[in-house]
């Protein structure tokens, strides 16, 4: 770093520069010579302390670095001006950063297109999108690398509208688009609300990098994918996937977790088997556990969960946060609360996602208070909580019927946290005013809202109605939904069914030709549940299903069995004015009694049935389910939509308040 010249020619100005060996806590000091602005060679040439700049960057002195650049006497190298703008980003600096912009303003090397995507990128990462825009705008040879860097800025700071907007323009003059233009454009489309015009843009750009041979990128396609998926759009996601030639790690992860995501378990389970058996060099990492666990969760698949965990330690994954959170979430959606305790009781460290994990996991088997005591638990331990967190919390409350505990919570978001209330805080107060049948007050408390409710709240409200036979104020709220969602089958039937037990048949009528009118179908009820480490599935009256007949003439018996022991079937639900015996042949055929005799001939003696469902428990299969836990002996677990009912000697963990 020392420069040879004649002795009387040279008066340096000496600095010291600390040099830090990592391993030394008193690191030495080095005098380094180097020379300031009036320095001259023999020939009176001016010296240039380039290097020196770069030696300072690189050791991340920025300030002596910046006190050199303000004696340079001549413009600072390209590299020079690169490597100030780096340690600006990595010291987290903006009026440094500022700084080193104006150098390179009045040295007028701000039209160099590689200082300019440097000068984006580093105001980017300093949170400054506005000076990166600034950058841009005064930029006259903007080449696709200065584009990229705008794309990548305002993509992060969740700008995507306007990175649409700035992609077409792109187009109109000419500019061609390169690997990572498409990858930014793509995560632009999902980073404001998902919706139908942003999904159109995004079938527009997959057609363009189609066009240009981009279609076999890994990461193009996988970022594609990952589109498709924020979308809901599962078919297109796997169509991306299933036409990839080559897939990484980061490609099956994302196909993984479209699927687990978007209510397709059963395929996720699928994918992960594929990815283990088919493919030697993508081992699953954290991110695909989390989504795997997740599955295994939604299906409360046990004893596939308790494999994955096993994999997870031997792959020394139990460390990641992220992963351990899920762990607890998925054993307490397959119903073991007190293994996901365990878990969450090992942890060496906790984020405010473990917490949430386990005060929702109480909140679905319905222990309110435990969940409370919890929540006040994550506060002493001085967690902060966020959104999640009282969504978490305020559906426990709702499980369990603790309306004033909910309202002081409710309260404290704004007043205590400074959290502003969303449509899902405002639905979960509706749903818990309004289990609690106090529907008056769940109706002002909608009115009162100072943004629109949305399906969300409106549909607590519907639901609610349903609980409580309420059809004045259910006209109201299904009069919302039906503007709202006008394609959701959903809130149709519901508002059926409260006619139905209104017995309001021509209503009835009237809502089913509106159903066919606008060519909707009832979802249908499905149930799954695991046997010897397999997953079955059953459908409401599945005709292909091999078993049904033998099922179904076990169903009769018990039928008959329970109704000589008190059974009475509970058909007021039925959307048919029927005769009481074929009302009843209806209920019968539910997919819930047909995974529950599935069960009771094929698991052993003590061992519990576990059931999900992907719709609410009917009144009747909760009934039938009590009398056969009593007198099969039999445990049985369900976990509907809403939460879990653990059916022990006829009696129901929700204590008949679902």
């Amino acid at each position: 770093m020392f420069l040879s010249h004649p002795p009387q020619a040279i008066q340096p100005t000496c600095y010291t520069v600390n040099f830090l060996p990592r391993s030394s806590s008193k690191p030495p000091s080095y005098s380094v010579a180097f020379y300031n602005h009036s320095t001259t060679s023999a020939a009176g040439a001016k010296i240039s302390n380039n290097h020196l700049i770069q030696s300072l960057c690189k050791e991340g002195n920025l300030k002596q670095a910046l006190r050199l650049l303000s004696q340079e006497p001549s413009p600072p190298s390209q590299q020079t001006y690169e490597l100030l703008i780096l340690c600006c980003g990595r010291r987290s600096s903006l009026p440094d950063a500022l700084r080193v912009h104006r150098h390179i303003l009045d040295n007028g090397s701000d039209q160099d297109p590689f200082l300019a995507t440097k000068l984006i990128g580093m105001y980017s990462d300093l949170g400054s999108v506005d000076y990166a825009r600034k950058v841009f705008d005064k930029t006259r040879k903007r080449t696709i690398y200065v584009w990229n860097a705008l794309f990548r800025a305002l993509t992060l700071a969740g700008h995507g509208e306007e990175v649409l907007g700035l992609y077409w323009k792109m187009n109109r003059i000419g500019v061609e688009s390169d690997r990572f233009t498409y990858t930014y454009v793509l995560k632009a489309c999902v980073t404001s609300e998902c919706t139908a015009d942003h999904l159109a843009k995004g079938k527009e750009i997959h057609a363009h990098l189609t066009r240009r041979g981009y279609n076999s990128h890994v990461y193009i396609m996988t970022t594609l994918l990952d589109m498709y998926a924020r979308f809901g759009c599962v078919d297109y996601a796997s169509n991306v996937f299933n036409g990839m030639p080559v897939r990484n790690v980061v490609s099956w992860s994302a196909m993984i977790a479209c699927y687990a995501k978007n209510g397709k378990a059963f395929e996720a389970l699928k994918t992960f088997r594929e990815m283990m058996t088919e493919t030697e060099d993508s081992s699953p990492n954290s991110v695909t556990m989390v989504s795997v666990l997740q599955a295994c969760a939604s299906l409360a698949a046990l004893e596939q969960g308790r494999l994955i965990h096993g994999y997870i330690l031997r792959r020394g994954l139990d460390s990641i946060l992220p992963v351990i959170s899920a762990l607890v979430t998925m054993y307490g959606r397959c119903g073991r609360l007190e293994v996901g305790q365990r878990v969450f009781d090992r942890m060496r460290e906790r984020d405010v996602v473990s917490w949430n994990s386990l005060i929702s996991s109480y909140g679905v088997h319905g222990y309110g208070r435990k969940a409370i005591e919890i929540f006040e638990e994550m506060l002493a331990n001085g967690a902060s909580p966020t959104p999640v967190t009282f969504v978490s919390v305020l559906g426990a409350c709702s499980h369990e019927g603790l309306v004033e505990e909910g309202k002081r919570l409710f309260e404290s978001m704004s007043r205590d946290h400074g959290i502003k209330p969303q449509v899902e805080h405002y639905a979960c107060m509706v749903d818990l005013l309004g289990r609690a049948n106090r529907l008056e007050e769940a109706a002002k408390m909608v009115q009162d809202m100072r943004t629109e409710p949305g399906p969300k709240v409106w549909g607590s409200l519907l639901g609610s109605c349903r609980i409580h036979g309420n059809v004045e104020l259910a006209e109201r709220a299904s009069k919302r939904l039906f503007a709202l969602e006008p394609k959701n089958a959903g809130n149709y039937v519901l508002l059926a069914d409260i006619y139905a037990e209104a017995q309001m048949w021509n209503k009835v009528k009237k809502v089913k030709k509106l159903l066919e009118y606008r060519g909707l179908q009832k979802l249908p009820g499905r149930c799954w549940m695991e046997v010897g480490r397999k997953m079955y599935s059953f459908v409401s009256v599945d005709e292909f299903n091999p078993l049904m007949e033998q099922i179904h003439a076990l169903l009769v018996k018990l039928a008959e069995d329970m109704k000589e022991k008190g059974y009475i079937p509970q058909t007021k639900g039925v959307l048919y004015d029927l005769e009481t015996e074929e009302k009843e042949r209806i209920v019968l055929g539910h997919s819930e009694k047909l995974a529950l005799a599935f069960g009771l001939t094929n698991t052993a003696k003590g061992e519990p049935i576990r059931i999900t469902k992907n719709l609410r428990l009917c009144e009747d299969c909760h009934l039938f389910t009590k009398f056969i836990s009593k007198f099969m002996e039999k445990e049985i677990l369900v976990r509907d939509v809403n939460r879990f009912h653990r059916f022990k000697n006829g009696v129901c963990s929700c204590g008949d308040y679902w």
